[in-house]
């Protein structure tokens, strides 16, 4: 049988034919009217060389092609029919990995809460985190290979974006700093020695560039690729980092840091959450996806800026 010359409406037709045994109720079966319905059995008898029904008295019987017909044609349609419908994410029996990008400030603050909410609901589905590697990596071949980004920037080529959640940007120092509160005046912050973070992508610290905008150029005596190992080192030193303030509120207890509103308003930092748009639809994507944007908004707001010595 040529199947490009099929007209698999014939199938549903023949589907319907072989359950009710009967033209008129497998017509309503399908909504066609009955003289169409009788024309598709005409057409199945030609291309099956066979009557399918037959009048046995006052009633109609299917022959026993049709008989033998019936739980093959079943299946087939079923499996056609889940050709057009996405597989179920089965999160409780998943032994799926997925592979995120973010930098080291966003695992701080999410992959806590997100792993808890994965252990709960999918115990063996794997995450691996690999490091932020700049705007440059984003290309076709990257987007098959990863499940999501968290970064902040604009959409990238190939990804959806979708807002997680904002911050702002504050002076973190070790408590006891001698500077102290007094950092919050321009005289005290520019005096000061800073720790820079410089991440993978960028050719400086990002704050710099928009303090340059107002005019200001801070004393910088080191630069470290992560925004946690500014923290560990202003904690140990009279170095000032200026990080996001979500940050340093994590790690103050444990590293003994203060926050100080830094003398000029950096405004709001927005972080998204980018995945690739081939994974739009895709069930197990959805399911992380959804996790990712109940932790960030499990964040709350972004915290507000502590009022400023004078």
């Amino acid at each position: 049988m040529n199947l490009a010359a099929l007209d698999l409406n014939l199938l549903v037709a023949l589907d319907a034919l072989l359950r009710e045994s009967s033209v008129s109720r497998a017509a309503m079966r399908i909504g066609l009217s009955q003289p169409a319905t009788s024309h598709a059995l005409q057409r199945l008898r030609d291309l099956l060389g066979d009557p399918l029904l037959v009048r046995t008295g006052a009633r109609m019987e299917l022959t026993p092609r049709a008989l033998a017909l019936r739980a093959p044609l079943t299946q087939a349609l079923d499996q056609v029919r889940g050709l057009f419908t996405p597989d179920a994410f089965d999160a409780i029996s998943s032994e799926r990995q997925f592979r995120l990008m973010m930098p080291d400030l966003a695992v701080e603050l999410l992959m806590p809460a997100l792993m808890a909410k994965v252990t709960r609901a999918a115990p063996s589905v794997r995450i691996d985190v690999v490091p932020w590697r700049g705007p440059a990596i984003f290309h076709a071949e990257f987007a098959r290979t990863i499940d999501m980004v968290i970064s902040i920037g604009n959409a990238f080529k190939g990804f959806h974006r979708q807002l997680l959640y904002t911050d702002s940007d504050a002076l973190a120092v070790r408590r006891g700093h001698p500077a102290g509160r007094q950092l919050s005046r321009r005289e005290a912050f520019l005096a000061a020695r800073h720790v820079a973070v410089v991440l993978r992508g960028q050719g400086e610290d990002l704050i710099d560039g928009w303090l340059r905008s107002k005019g200001w150029e801070r004393r910088i005596a080191l630069v470290v690729p992560s925004y946690i190992e500014a923290l560990h080192v202003a904690a140990r030193t009279d170095l000032v980092a200026f990080v996001p303030r979500r940050l340093i509120t994590a790690l103050a207890r444990p590293l003994a840091l203060a926050t100080v509103a830094p003398p000029l308003d950096p405004g709001i930092d927005e972080q998204y959450m980018f995945y690739p748009t081939r994974a739009q639809l895709e069930p197990g994507s959805i399911w992380l996806r959804s996790l990712m944007l109940d932790t960030g908004r499990g964040l709350g707001g972004a915290p507000a800026p502590r009022p400023r010595t004078r």
